[in-house]
């Protein structure tokens, strides 16, 4: 056997077993389906990289996985969530939410001992002062040492005060807060044996769980005595009378979110709205766009026109000035105290319109951005297009004695349509999760009024989806997932348009 073999071998074995211990590392910690995928994409790579007959996959297997970990997964995985009921109420899944309420407890203050710290030697002991109108004696530990957390609760005793030394002062006793934390004492039976922990900077005492877990799965109140059980519909341990006790837990509630968008009138009327304008924004943005952008090309492209260089140069600037730069400066400009647009207008006209609170004019205000952001793409793609016309055929115009627009409605146009119509379906597509715009320009304010989830006139899916998601809507991720694959489902359709329109055009060239 060849040493470079048994290298190999030596190797592939090395990484199975590191695979294995890692996969079942993740397993034991509760993550079963994480250490699936990582067999099975670990398990992959070794095969690949651990075998010679699989030459060709050893240059596409970084692509394949990368596009199953960074695309397929999260797309999978967000419309998993959208089937849920995912939110910042329901974020623990059942066994944690009810081993956090289990949890809960509450300290009795009425019976609190307070305490103070001493030193003795390189240990440490305690010593307690009874509640107020107890008549208990003070008690004390025997000597401890802190840093020794674990253990049974340590039993106390009659204090015997000339055993101690004076107390820590509390600047010294807070840096063993952690250890007193830690820490149980164990009180005489005289006293009812009980076991009190530490409740405060300068008390020990009783502590009692606020709930009770039952043989049937519910919980019980202590305080109350009421009984929330589980509803696996809504998520949360809810009472017979309907009543909730947060944290909830997540559960699958079927096509509950997607039911929401097209069934629940208060939520379908912001949603359908956003929605129109979205499609509204993105094709407005290209027919401006694509209207300014061909003009400026055609116009610069006339041969009478001297210093054209420069007018290109000038004409691309907003192109390369990066576009959150010139977002923010038109959200200056566009300002109704101060902006130089409202100065200049006022000096005119004497108005000063209010961009940002007037639902038309802040979505008449994002088509103009918009259109200044993106007509310089268009601009320099229709010049390369027209470059690629044949000179002769605008002679042969000129000789049969057409105008200009009969050129460009006749020659151009038609040229420059068939190649341009792909690249402005993915502006489009682009358009339609132009998230940077809105959210820097508008927020997407101003708002719908009397909507059960905040919704702006100028929002369009994708930020109605983030403010669903992360700011102010109570983080609802499922229906924030379930809108984010209706926009997937949109943009894909608007590939497939894309792909075969280009088909077409090789099929017809």
């Amino acid at each position: 056997m060849k040493a470079t073999t048994l290298l190999r071998r030596i190797a592939v074995a090395a990484a199975t077993l590191a695979l294995l211990w890692l996969a079942f590392s993740l397993y034991t910690a509760g993550q079963p389906l994480t250490a699936l995928g990582l067999t099975a994409l670990g398990g992959s790579a070794i095969y690949v990289y651990g075998t010679a007959r699989s030459v060709a996959w050893k240059y596409l297997f970084p692509g394949v996985a990368g596009m199953l970990v960074f695309v397929a997964f999260p797309l999978l995985y967000t419309v998993q969530i959208g089937f849920t009921n995912y939110a910042s109420n329901n974020l623990l899944d059942f066994d944690r939410a009810k081993a956090y309420l289990l949890d809960q407890t509450v300290a009795d203050e009425d019976q609190a001992w307070s305490y103070t710290l001493h030193r003795d030697g390189s240990q440490w002991r305690l010593a307690l002062t009874p509640p107020e109108g107890s008549t208990a004696g003070a008690l004390a530990t025997p000597a401890i040492a802190l840093d020794d957390r674990a253990g049974a609760p340590v039993p106390l005793q009659p204090l015997a005060t000339a055993d101690l030394g004076p107390a820590l002062p509390l600047r010294e006793q807070l840096q063993h807060r952690d250890a007193l934390r830690a820490l149980q004492l164990q009180l005489p039976a005289a006293q009812g044996g009980g076991v009190i922990r530490y409740v405060g900077v300068h008390e020990y005492g009783p502590i009692a769980p606020l709930w009770r877990a039952n043989a049937d799965g519910s919980i019980t109140q202590l305080a109350s005595g009421a009984a929330y059980r589980p509803n696996d519909r809504t998520g949360y341990f809810e009472t017979a009378g309907g009543e909730r006790v947060q944290p909830g837990y997540k559960v699958s509630i079927g096509f509950a979110n997607y039911q929401r968008m097209l069934l629940d009138p208060d939520f379908r009327g912001p949603f359908v709205s956003i929605f129109i304008w979205t499609v509204a924004f993105a094709a407005l943005t290209v027919v401006f766009s694509t209207a300014l952008g061909m003009a400026l090309a055609v116009l610069l492209e006339w041969p009478a026109l001297s210093h054209r260089g420069l007018y290109r140069t000038l004409l691309f600037l907003p192109y390369a000035v990066p576009g959150f730069i010139s977002i923010l400066v038109f959200k200056g400009l566009f300002n109704q105290n101060f902006g130089e647009i409202n100065a200049i207008l006022n000096a005119l006209f004497g108005v000063r319109p209010a961009w940002f609170a007037d639902p038309t004019l802040a979505r008449t205000m994002i088509l103009i951005v918009n259109t200044w952001l993106g007509y310089p793409y268009i601009m320099i793609l229709c010049s390369g297009l027209l470059k690629a016309i044949p000179a002769d055929l605008y002679e042969a115009s000129a000789i049969a004695g057409a105008k200009p627009l009969t050129n460009f409605w006749r020659i151009t146009a038609p040229l420059v349509a068939r190649p341009l119509t792909p690249l402005l379906i993915s502006s489009f597509a682009f358009n339609f999760n132009n998230f940077v715009l809105i959210s820097l320009l508008t927020d997407g304010r101003p708002d719908y009024l009397n909507t059960k989830l905040p919704a702006g006139t100028t929002d369009i899916l994708v930020s109605y989806t983030y403010r669903i998601a992360f700011t102010d809507s109570g983080q609802n991720f499922g229906l924030a997932a379930a809108i984010s694959t209706l926009i997937f489902i949109m943009v894909a359709v608007m590939a497939l348009v894309q792909l075969r329109i280009a088909r077409r055009k090789e099929a017809r060239v």
